[in-house]
């Protein structure tokens, strides 16, 4: 069809990557699996830079299904690299083995992982791709891990709270928290268009010939 771009979501990991090696067209990827997100974690990292003047020195809390998270995976990797300090937030069967080695800690508490947090990202639980046996219940998750208004208090006064949606109100968020000025998730839906914009400009080659 002589497409200059594919943009695919997959439910198995590496296929954007298998793709990219026999298309001559631009491949984004959209989510592959467990694997990564790219363009939710660079319009995640431009909200908190929007947000806070910057990255570097930020201590960043993500909370909920690490393990089945593919935003979690890109975020980890670029909030490192900008030098933000990562905490992972959730229960020992949704935390990877080996996270640790990527430079980040890990907190099976959420008071203990939020305290003086500056940014706090929740996930959405990935009941789909989880199976049995992860967790007894949702409703236990919400007492343990949910991100009320009590336990907001215990991050910084100027604290900013993210999700990556769709949001699952009630669940890994209260209501109060995602409508409460804390909240910047609409800036983040907002500043997708332009990060993925900005993606499919850079792709053109736009920037070599600028």
């Amino acid at each position: 069809m002589g497409a200059d771009f594919v943009v695919i979501r997959h439910a198995s990991a590496g296929v954007p990557y298998c793709l990219s090696k026999i298309l001559k067209a631009s491949v984004i990827n959209a989510g592959d699996g467990a694997n990564e997100h790219p363009t939710q974690a660079l319009l995640d990292m431009f909200t908190i830079k929007s947000s806070k003047g910057g990255i570097e020195g930020l201590t960043v809390a993500i909370i909920g299904d690490i393990a089945h998270s593919r935003v979690a995976r890109s975020n980890i990797y670029g909030l490192i690299k900008l030098g933000a300090k990562v905490r992972l937030i959730g229960p020992p069967t949704l935390i990877p083995s080996g996270i640790k080695e990527f430079g980040v800690e890990v907190f099976n508490s959420i008071e203990d992982g939020i305290h003086d947090a500056d940014v706090i990202i929740t996930l959405r639980l990935q009941l789909e791709r989880q199976g049995k046996g992860f967790l007894p219940s949702v409703n236990e998750y919400f007492h343990l891990y949910t991100l009320t208004s009590r336990r907001l208090k215990l991050a910084k006064d100027d604290v900013i709270v993210m999700h990556p949606g769709p949001l699952n109100r009630g669940v890994e968020i209260t209501s109060k928290v995602a409508d409460s000025s804390h909240s910047v998730i609409l800036e983040q839906v907002t500043n997708g268009i332009a990060v993925r914009m900005a993606v499919l400009y850079l792709l053109t080659g736009a920037r070599e010939n600028a």
